[in-house]
């Protein structure tokens, strides 16, 4: 049945839903690389609470959602950016989350990595305050039994004087962490408040202090996940790791390129992945990988370059609401029974965004009943007065 979906500027446009989706398998693992996906959380409708209060999580769905990802081969990034750190989900919520979520990964044989930050820290807060903060956050996900994700701290931008707070504060952490943990630069279009982090706003400077951190201590850092939208730069940055430090992108525009890597010719390099666009991606994702595995580049090219235009939409400025795209598109694929998120963020994209978002899916047959997404945005649009 037609549907009419919403146009920026006022009006609607007819659209033909898909009647078939796409079917990938979901068997054994991935072999070539090293895949995860950055996993939103579900929240709990019936919860009476704020956007400004503590988040109320269901976690029989968040979980659920979880082991979908593991079922197609992927690795799970937890209490990161796509699970709305900072952005309606608090610390005490990220500790729950990372100790409910671990133990999960474990009974299902499942990959884990969590974020650690500095996101108990309610304001202005000194070196030492950030370290300790740091410290707190890597014990927890350390105790669980998951690899550490050492994230890009608000409160360090803020605080440090320049490279050597990083280098000194960095190389502290990471001294003491007692498996090889991943460290994530995360630019300031997904958090204007890590602008200048590592010390400068000039990326080429600030390159060079993370580059620097990792050199210091190539046995700590099992890779680094560059989100700055930037291929040139990350490829730029991945030919100069150390031997054995693997590049985790998080370049959501460029992923498959990235991915796929260069030609041998080249140096024959390639990104791993740690990305939140493989939440809603996850089974035909898991599918090009499998591809890749056998060394067809061109097919697995052929199954994720149509995606991008997707991750582009969700992903357009501001880009740190894409959350609510994946949120979304998860309800419509059937992960979860509502359309709500912690921290209200469910209002922070337009009714157009969200219709083009659906088309989008549908168009690549990423909902499992095509049926079932249909009426689910057709009940979305009825709520927002689009009654045709």
């Amino acid at each position: 049945m037609t549907l009419h979906l919403p146009i920026p500027g006022g009006g609607t446009r007819a659209y033909e839903p898909r009647a078939e989706p796409l079917a990938p398998a979901a068997t054994g693992p991935l072999t070539s690389r090293t895949v995860f996906s950055a996993a939103h959380v579900v929240a709990d409708p019936y919860a009476d609470t704020t956007p400004d209060g503590p988040a109320a999580v269901d976690w029989d769905a968040t979980l659920a959602f979880r082991r979908h990802l593991w079922s197609h081969g992927l690795g799970v990034a937890e209490a990161m950016d796509t699970a709305q750190r900072g952005m309606g989900l608090d610390w005490a919520g990220a500790a729950e989350l990372i100790r409910r979520s671990a133990a999960e990964a474990k009974a299902v044989g499942g990959r884990i990595a969590c974020g650690v930050g500095t996101d108990q820290l309610t304001g202005p807060a000194s070196l030492p305050e950030i370290r300790a903060a740091y410290e707190e956050q890597l014990a927890v996900v350390e105790e669980s039994g998951a690899q550490a994700v050492l994230m890009a701290s608000r409160a360090l931008a803020a605080a440090a004087r320049g490279p050597e707070d990083y280098l000194e504060l960095y190389g502290h952490l990471l001294r003491q962490a007692a498996e090889p943990v991943i460290l994530h630069w995360l630019g300031p279009m997904f958090d204007p408040a890590l602008e200048g982090y590592w010390g400068s706003a000039d990326l080429d400077a600030a390159t060079e202090t993370f580059l620097e951190v990792i050199a210091a201590h190539p046995d700590k850092v099992d890779g680094v996940k560059i989100s700055l939208l930037d291929a040139g730069r990350e490829v730029a940055l991945r030919r100069r790791l150390p031997e054995g430090v693997r590049c985790y992108t998080g370049d959501d525009f460029h992923y498959p390129e990235l991915i796929a890597g260069e030609e041998p010719a080249a140096g024959g390099r390639f990104s791993h992945a740690l990305l939140g666009i493989f939440d809603p991606l996850g089974p035909l994702a898991a599918e090009a990988v499998r591809t890749l595995d056998t060394g067809d580049t061109a097919g697995f090219r052929k199954l994720l370059d149509p995606t991008v235009a997707l991750s582009r939409h969700l992903f357009e400025p501001p880009t740190r609401y894409y959350k609510t795209g994946v949120v979304l598109l998860a309800w419509l694929a059937g992960h979860q029974d509502h359309f709500t998120m912690v921290g209200g963020l469910h209002s922070a994209r337009s009714l157009p965004h969200l219709a083009r978002a659906y088309e989008l899916a549908d168009g690549l047959g990423l909902f499992p009943d095509p049926a079932r997404a249909e009426a689910r945005m057709r009940a979305l649009l009825t709520v927002h007065g689009v009654t045709r």
